[in-house]
């Protein structure tokens, strides 16, 4: 088995438990609203606004036995930069304040998750932050195109208030493959042990994200009533 399939393996139960968050679950079956899309796009460029950031002090910390990873993290950065733009692109073509999120401070679990990040580059591993890549390139892959087309339709929205989701849908489907074939190069015991435990972090963390946005209200009318036996 190579080291992305055993990523994949002993992250899967990590994974189910973002998945089935509330509001990810909710949205995909259309139960959505204005205020949890744009509370999700603020989260979205509190933790997006450092992935250039957190890339650079991965490159930086890299051991001499990893130089190997320093180009495919320019590369990486290059496609990186300005993403957090496209998201207040986004908050402006659905009716909201861009600035003002521009401005504001992030949720108390996105600045854990982007903390976690930071942390885990300085004080442990720096390739443990392919952990967070796997985490939320992987479910951007999975969710991002379905998840736009089930808001978009119920609000009403143009197709200019989804160029983050619609865009990173795309864009990651090349990230992760790319990611596949740099994780299958990790051969030290240890460094894979801390991909492992990083991804696994990253979903409850990012899971915590999702849980701490708000729920669309859904009207009993859109609930759907059990037939009497």
């Amino acid at each position: 088995m190579s080291f992305y399939q055993h990523l994949i393996e002993h992250t899967f139960e990590a994974r189910r438990g973002l998945l089935s968050t509330p509001i990810i679950e909710g949205a995909l079956r259309g139960q959505v609203s204005l205020p949890s899309y744009l509370a999700f796009l603020r989260e979205a460029y509190h933790h997006v606004r450092h992935t250039v950031p957190l890339l650079q002090a991965t490159q930086a910390a890299l051991p001499a036995q990893h130089q190997w990873l320093f180009d495919d993290l320019d590369e990486y950065i290059e496609e990186e930069l300005g993403h957090e733009e496209w998201i207040l692109d986004d908050i402006r073509a659905c009716g909201g304040d861009a600035e003002g999120v521009r401005s504001s401070q992030p949720g108390h679990a996105t600045e854990l998750m982007v903390a976690y990040a930071y942390d885990t580059i300085a004080r442990k591993n720096p390739l443990g932050f392919f952990g967070m890549v796997l985490v939320l390139e992987g479910t951007s892959v999975s969710l991002a195109l379905m998840a736009a087309d089930a808001i978009q339709k119920p609000l009403g929205l143009p197709d200019s208030a989804f160029s983050y989701l619609r865009s990173h849908g795309t864009l990651d489907q090349e990230h992760t493959q790319h990611l596949a074939v740099l994780m299958d190069q990790v051969t030290d015991a240890k460094d894979q042990a801390d991909i492992v435990h990083a991804a696994r972090a990253f979903y409850r963390l990012y899971g915590d994200v999702f849980r701490s946005l708000p729920l669309p209200v859904v009207s009993p009318a859109a609930t759907p009533k059990l037939e009497a036996a």
